[in-house]
Formats: structure tokens, sequence, C-alpha cells
């Protein structure tokens, strides 16, 4: 039985089946840790309660998010959070990006290639994101940490990083605002290890 466990949320559009969750279970299996990285629903509200309900079940020792994850995990207080290029503000994103169907950049469990982006959605977005930066205090302020791309177009949002969890929390990386293995495996990957002490 693997001695520690993470938790990889999956971005906007995407599902656990990311090569970035792939790369890391391939990566630290064979130190002996877990890596699950579920579906998340595309509801907001039942995104959060799913994966509130997920902590509480697995006890993740670290959760590693990307994007619109990231904006969820930081949510998810106590427990060690790495948070890449996190997207604070999904509900402003997607009211300027417009609405329609939109096709998931990776296979889901459940074999849905598409998914609707509406006015109900957006609101969602909004209810979910008011909880963010919530009851933050010194102890939590050490369990996040803030990876930031120098060259992601898509957003930023490191001043709202920064107000919550101070600089000394962020790290910036040569970068866009997806993953890939040279960032996966050199920016990502170290700080994991030093958080589960590998």
């Amino acid at each position: 039985m693997p001695a520690k466990k993470v938790l990889y949320i999956h971005g906007f559009a995407s599902a656990g089946s990311t090569g970035s969750a792939t790369q890391m279970r391939n990566h630290l299996y064979p130190k002996g840790v877990q890596v699950l990285s579920p579906d998340v629903p595309v509801s907001p509200l039942q995104a959060i309660a799913f994966l509130r309900a997920l902590v509480g079940q697995e006890q993740p020792d670290l959760i590693v998010a990307t994007s619109m994850g990231a904006m969820y995990a930081e949510q998810l207080r106590g427990v060690p959070r790495i948070l890449v290029n996190p997207s604070f503000h999904m509900a402003r994103l997607l009211t300027f990006r417009g609405l329609g169907r939109r096709e998931f950049r990776n296979k889901r469990q459940d074999g849905q290639v598409d998914f609707k982006v509406d006015k109900q959605m957006i609101q969602e977005f909004q209810q979910v994101e008011r909880e963010s930066f919530c009851g933050i205090d010194a102890r939590e302020k050490q369990l996040v940490w803030g990876l930031f791309g120098t060259q992601d177009k898509l957003v930023n949002c490191q001043a709202d990083f920064a107000k919550h969890y101070g600089r000394g929390q962020m790290r910036l990386f040569e970068g866009e605002h997806f993953l890939n293995d040279k960032v996966l495996s050199k920016v990502v990957m170290p700080l994991v290890e030093e958080a589960l002490g590998l």
C-alpha cells in the first residue's frame, strides 16, 4: 500500500486522464506515492462539494492543482497545496470568452465529449468564488504554494495570490498556462517531492 497520497485536480475542460497526472503518477509511484486524479464535475457547485468529500475520504498528503482546479484547491483548507497558474476568476473569464459548447481536451470516464457553458455555470462559479481566500490564518499560509508561468497569456492571478498568501509562497517559472513535461519535471515535481518529504 503506497505510503503517501497526492490528489491532482485538473483544469477547465480537462479530465483526470490528463498527461500531467499520468506523468506525475509514473514519477511518484516508484517512490511509494499514489496519485489520484478524478474527473471533476462540470458544475462548479457539484465540483467543490465532490472535492471536499473526496479530501475528507481520501485524506491526501498533498494536493496539486492547475488553473480552474487550483481555484477549487485553494478552498480545500488544512491540506498542503500546490496551485499552478490558478484561475481565481472563472466567472469573469467565461463571461468574457462567451457561452456555448466546449469540447473536453482529455478523455472523460463517463464518455462525455463536450459540455455547455451557460449562464447557470457562470452564476455557480460566482457563488463558489465568493468562498475564495476565506479564513486564511498563519498556518494555512504555510500550506499553500503558488506556481506562476511568466508567459501565461490566459490567466494572471499573481496579485490575488500575493495579497492573501504572500510573495514568499510564490514561485515563478519560465512557461505558459498549460503544463508541459519540462515544467512538470523541472518545476512542479521538485516542489512535490519537497512537500512530501521524499
